[in-house]
């Protein structure tokens, strides 16, 4: 039986000629198995761990407690500070910028204009028209330099999205930076774009246009040579009430909506305002009815409103209520909507401006009706 066994391992050694038999050459130690450490049956076999799947349980748990604290956080107070400012900036920088550029040109600011400007007065824009000074002599400012509005202007620009960004960051719930990030870029932009062709379209008004007029309609526009000129302006019109008002407005209130939708608590006893926010919603409404009236956005305003409106509804069947900044900004809202109903059935009988404001939405300006109404009884 040896014999036979050794006959089969000869033969069988041609097969396996081209491999090294350890143990013949003293390295048989190398074929003994490490010992293995005993397996722990109640934790299982241990193996290691890359540092990268440590790094992203970590976030993934950070990720999901934030939310879940955002959930539970204790409600935001009141921001009677941002509120102020913000309410103050609108009604100085926004509001008063066409004031600040009202009024007709004395007789020696006009010397050097064109004859057509001798009775500015009579043809003031809806933005500005008075017949009374200057606020701010000509001389302070000409013609080919920026107005005071303007300044006015870039002082917006830069305020506003600075108080918007602080808004949000007081916000209790954390809101997607790449969407604010993006919103505060556009509106910059829009609010610039607009800046530019607001500021041209107020010197226009001393050569003699008539921004109730459409742009080829103007007497100093439809005679220009070339005829290419034309479309030049009409294209400036179109960055200034069009694209301009667009990439303003749109992503301004796309920004308080994503701040309201953060403004909840589940203490129903924490849905009230203080009582200096009272004062404050009267100012901040009115000025809201003003942007919507002047701007003509009244369909993003409304379509907001219901947003908002439809969010507050949603989140008390979760027994979920406004905070105090909520409340304000709702109220506001609310506020400008019964001011424009109420600022709409006024005028709803009113020829001239029926004629300047044809369609379905009928929303005068604050200043047209100025100029119809109130300037040229003077």
């Amino acid at each position: 039986m040896v014999e036979i066994s050794r006959v089969e391992e000869s033969e069988l050694a041609p097969e396996t000629s081209g491999f090294t038999d350890f143990r013949t050459l003293g390295y048989s130690h190398l074929l003994k198995r490490r010992p293995e450490k005993p397996v722990d049956q109640a934790k299982g076999p241990q193996y290691p761990v890359p540092v990268h799947s440590l790094l992203g349980t970590g976030l993934h748990s950070r990720r999901h407690s934030s939310v879940k604290a955002d959930e539970v956080a204790s409600t935001a107070p009141f921001h009677l500070d941002l509120w102020f400012y913000f309410t103050l900036q609108n009604w100085l920088l926004d509001f008063g910028r066409p004031i600040a550029m009202m009024g007709e040109l004395r007789p020696e600011e006009g010397k050097n204009l064109p004859r057509v400007t001798q009775n500015v007065g009579a043809q003031l824009s809806p933005k500005g028209a008075s017949n009374s000074q200057l606020v701010f002599p000509l001389e302070w400012f000409p013609l080919n330099k920026p107005s005071v509005g303007d300044y006015f202007h870039m002082a917006y620009n830069i305020i506003t999205p600075f108080l918007l960004l602080k808004l949000i960051e007081r916000s209790p719930r954390t809101l997607p930076r790449s969407m604010i990030y993006v919103s505060i870029i556009t509106f910059i932009m829009g609010a610039s774009i607009h800046l530019v062709g607001d500021s041209v379209n107020h010197r226009l008004i001393f050569s003699g246009y008539q921004n109730h007029l459409s742009v080829r309609e103007n007497p100093i526009i439809k005679n220009l040579k070339p005829e290419t000129l034309i479309d030049s302006f009409e294209l400036l019109y179109y960055y200034d009430e069009y694209l301009g008002h667009s990439m303003w407005y749109i992503p301004f209130f796309l920004i308080l909506f994503m701040y309201f939708s953060g403004c909840f608590t589940p203490t129903k006893a924490e849905s009230s305002m203080p009582g200096p926010a009272l004062p404050l919603v009267v100012p901040s409404g009115l000025y809201y009815w003003y942007l919507v009236t002047e701007g003509q956005i009244f369909i993003l305003f409304i379509f907001t409103f219901f947003a908002m409106l439809a969010l507050v509804l949603h989140q008390k069947r979760k027994r979920l209520f406004l905070d105090s900044n909520g409340l304000f900004l709702f109220s506001s809202f609310a506020l400008t909507l019964l001011l424009v109903a109420l600022w709409v059935a006024w005028l709803w009988n009113d020829p001239v401006l029926r004629k300047k404001y044809p369609g379905v939405i009928y929303v005068p300006e604050p200043w047209a009706f100025y100029t119809l109404h109130v300037s040229s009884r003077h």
